[in-house]
């Protein structure tokens, strides 16, 4: 019976796995034959036209310089060469079949050996242009020179000075915009200004933004129809209306979007330029411009960035030229503009000097004479151009500067004072500690020449970033100090700055530094300046007005909303946060607002506001 039935004695298992192996999808590194497609050229055109549609898009938002020392064409042509292959293997389908796979993978290669010698020549240059290898060039890229304080600082009064930082004139800026109802809410101050000398007085000016997309969408065809200048003395705020003042608004900004944003138009007129920060700036009869440095890369590839030029762009027309840094330095007709190199890179510079002046292994290991800028720098009007201030200290960051600089941001000439003595931050403490008790904060101080001591000067501010007072500090005693608050006794911005340096005056001849007969008659500053009005009993902290509400005005700071209601001429302000019973309010209301520690003429802080 066995003898007609074949053999069963097999295994399940055997026979499917045997099945499985014959039907199964090969790996990757079992295929070898590699299978060309067809129509190679037509899919080599579909992948070079969404290259081509990819890479102009991103060329669009990333706006690199077509230049050898910009990484970021490096970077560019990098993504262009990816998303080639990425397109021409999705056109090969070799997602799908494995032996087209097999044939993208083997065109790759001369793709990739292009990355790796565009990586090998960032790598090369960025070596040839490393401080260890090239410290003597780096040193050698700002020139210093010494000066005498005694002798350029004797032209600047101080009470001609700033007195105001750029966070004050941007409170400032926005106060005067939530005055002014023929903007409402369709714009909000930039969050950067530029100091310039203008007509021969320290100015911040401010330019607009849009307040959102939708505020760009109704009103860009117009342009931005105004701008700020902020007086640093008087602390004014002048509006310039544009379209009153010239006959159009200002078209290209950085604010604007497509071709009118301001570094992608000026990228189009200047495609292989190093384009800096652009900076906001006015001529002497203050017609917009955009001052945009031309960057160069003078050591290696990427390295020892210094200023060969400026591009000047009409902010109105959008009209561009391109200056060369000789010509703005010495041409009549250009010297108005004030900023083409950025406190940031003259800073940079100079650190560069004072460290690798002796050869990158000294400043290193032996540290003989190398030096750096303190924390922080400020900017004073000198000579009708700004200056940037520092102080010099050592590398071990002593708690004492044993000199200062001045650098010139039209022209980059350096002055090396050789005057010791306090830190900016020592000096700073010194200030806060004379006033303690209120709890004001001191703003980076710039220095004066007050009797021959060279003396620092800083405003004095409040909880809500508004002025108080003034303090004067000498640099090489800093117990020495002189403040002027603005309180009962002192109700005027001036009255204040003359009780700051009478104090001052005061203590130092306490201290036997000057005699006795110095006249203090002689740095009296007038009155004219001051920002209250006449006859008008200035209110103080806690006062309440009762009043009838004339209009309401709203402005965004900071993310907080501000409503300014008018009484009597002035304006009342408080932010939603601190009062929301100021949603209530309309015109005509009678409300009874209790007033705050600060007033700037017709702008009073408001602590709480009841209908």
């Amino acid at each position: 019976m066995s003898e007609q039935f074949p053999n069963m004695d097999y295994d399940a298992d055997e026979v499917i796995n045997g099945f499985k192996e014959k039907f199964k999808w090969p790996k990757a590194n079992e295929v070898q034959a590699v299978v060309k497609p067809g129509k190679i050229g037509l899919r080599l055109l579909i992948s070079a036209v969404i290259t081509a549609v990819a890479g102009s898009v991103l060329y669009y938002m990333m706006l690199p310089a077509l230049n050898f020392k910009d990484s970021q064409m490096y970077i560019f042509i990098i993504a262009l060469i990816v998303v080639f292959m990425a397109a021409f293997s999705f056109a090969c389908r070799a997602n799908k079949l494995i032996e087209r796979k097999e044939y993208v993978k083997k065109k790759s290669v001369i793709p990739l050996i292009i990355v790796a010698v565009i990586v090998a020549v960032m790598a090369i240059g960025w070596i040839c242009g490393a401080t260890i290898f090239r410290a003597g060039s780096y040193s050698k890229l700002m020139p210093v020179t010494e000066s005498k304080f005694s002798e350029d600082f004797k032209s600047i009064s101080y009470d001609s000075v700033p007195r105001i930082d750029q966070s004050r004139a941007l409170t400032l800026a926005d106060q005067q915009l939530g005055s002014l109802s023929e903007y409402k809410s369709q714009y909000v101050v930039s969050n950067t200004t530029t100091m310039i000398n203008y007509n021969g007085n320290p100015v911040r000016v401010a330019y607009l933004e849009y307040a959102d997309m939708f505020k760009w969408f109704n009103n860009t065809k117009e342009g931005l129809p105004a701008y700020m200048i902020i007086d640093l003395v008087t602390q004014k705020v002048t509006v310039v209306n544009c379209k009153e003042q010239f006959g159009e608004g200002i078209k290209y900004s950085p604010t604007e979007l497509f071709n009118e944003k301001l570094f992608r138009h000026i990228r189009f007129q200047y495609p292989t330029a190093l384009l800096d920060t652009p900076n906001f700036e006015i001529d002497d009869d203050g017609r917009p411009y955009w001052i945009t440095p031309v960057l160069d890369k003078t050591i290696g590839l990427f390295g020892g960035t210094d200023v060969k030029g400026a591009v000047i762009t009409d902010a109105l027309t959008g009209e561009s030229n391109y200056y060369d840094i000789e010509e703005v330095r010495t041409n009549a007709e250009l010297q108005w503009i004030d900023v083409v190199y950025s406190e940031n890179l003259v800073i940079e510079q100079y650190n560069y000097y004072g460290k690798l002046k002796n050869g990158f292994w000294n400043s290193i290991i032996f540290q003989n004479d190398v030096n750096l800028t303190s924390a922080g720098s400020g900017s004073i009007a000198l000579d009708d151009d700004v200056w940037v201030y520092t102080g010099v200290t050592s590398s071990e960051a002593d708690s004492s500067n044993f000199g200062f600089i001045l650098c010139n941001q039209r022209t980059k000439e350096t002055r090396y004072y050789q005057n010791g003595g306090a830190m900016e931050n020592a000096a700073q403490q010194s200030a806060q500690d004379a006033v303690q008790n209120y709890g004001y904060r001191a703003i980076f101080p710039i220095l004066l020449d007050i009797e021959g001591r060279p003396t620092y000067f800083m405003g004095l501010y409040g909880s809500s970033n508004t002025v108080k007072g003034y303090a004067l500090v000498n640099l090489e005693d800093k117990t020495i100090v002189g403040t002027g608050l603005l309180d009962n006794t002192n109700k005027s911005d001036a009255q204040a700055l003359n009780a700051a340096v009478e104090n001052y005056i005061s203590a130092l001849q306490d201290k036997g530094m000057i005699g006795n007969d110095v006249d203090i008659d002689d740095y009296i500053v007038n009155d004219s300046n001051n920002n209250q009005q006449p006859d008008t009993p200035a209110e103080t902290d806690g006062d309440t007005v009762k009043g009838t509400v004339a209009s309401v005005k709203t402005s965004v700071n900071n993310g907080n909303t501000y409503y300014y209601l008018e009484i009597d001429g002035k304006y009342y302000y408080i932010s939603v946060a601190e009062c929301m019973e100021v949603l209530l309010v309309n015109t005509g209301d009678t409300v009874t607002v209790t007033v705050g520690d600060h007033s700037d003429g017709v702008f009073v802080q408001a602590k709480n506001v009841a209908k």
